[in-house]
């Protein structure tokens, strides 16, 4: 299973803090927030890994990560993202090095406490198919911003964007699964009200085909690109508790 962690965006939400630099070099705790995603594919498994990056920035993550040995990994790649054009464009970039492989798709401000790997090994036995991660998250507040699973039993039945009424208390954590399909649907996509090509479309088309699994994360979960707010309670718990256990 190769793994592709998304680094781009202009990281608006984390203003002024990522006027001079990339929001994923930030330091969360001691080192890097980039650093934490890596980690976390190489405990889940995952040792071959390609960066998804852009803007002025891009050359500090080769001068941090190098040729990524000395965080574990066997082989790290980086792609250049032109401009900003939404998760599934910037994945998008990952098709060669991916081929036709499984690809587990990371976002790199997201933080866990605990280990991916039991949802790594759960989709290496999945047949085909997609597979999401969520994580339980009580303040309608908070899931009006986030992508929300609508629930069928223990199946996702729709992924809803920033829902005013939220249909679960299921959030759709930034760490995504997909089979060898997701290269023939992501030139189908469309741009979105915003001009970027969505996940959620990405993810929906699995989840109307019937094809998408889902795993609910134990443990603390953070997007430390949310808010500045959420930047530092992600801090706060890295400091407190440690992540990727």
């Amino acid at each position: 299973m190769k793994g592709v962690i998304l680094a781009g965006g202009t990281g608006s939400r984390l203003h002024p803090l990522t006027r001079i630099t990339n929001k994923h070099l930030l330091p969360l705790y001691d080192r890097p927030m980039v650093t934490y995603a890596v980690e976390a594919l190489v405990h889940a498994g995952i040792d071959e890994v390609m960066l998804v990056t852009g803007g002025t920035h891009a050359g500090e993550f080769f001068r941090l990560l190098g040729n990524g040995h000395e965080y574990g990994l066997e082989r790290l790649f980086c792609e250049y993202q032109e401009q900003a054009g939404g998760i599934a464009e910037a994945f998008s970039l990952a098709e060669r090095f991916v081929s036709r492989d499984k690809v587990c798709v990371l976002l790199a401000d997201n933080v866990f406490e605990t280990s991916l790997r039991p949802i790594v090994e759960n989709f290496s036995r999945q047949g085909a198919g997609g597979r999401v991660v969520l994580s339980n998250v009580v303040a309608d507040e908070h899931l009006r911003h986030l992508g929300v699973a609508r629930m069928d039993g223990d199946r996702v039945a729709e992924i809803v964007e920033k829902p005013e009424s939220p249909p679960s208390r299921y959030a759709v954590t930034g760490v995504y699964f997909y089979d060898a399909q997701v290269w023939d649907i992501l030139p189908t996509l469309k741009p979105s009200g915003r001009g970027e090509l969505e996940i959620t479309d990405v993810n929906n088309w699995y989840v109307s085909r019937g094809m998408m699994e889902a795993d609910v994360v134990d443990g603390f979960w953070g997007d430390a690109g949310e808010s500045i707010d959420a930047y530092y309670e992600v801090n706060d718990f890295v400091r407190r508790a440690g992540v990727n256990r």
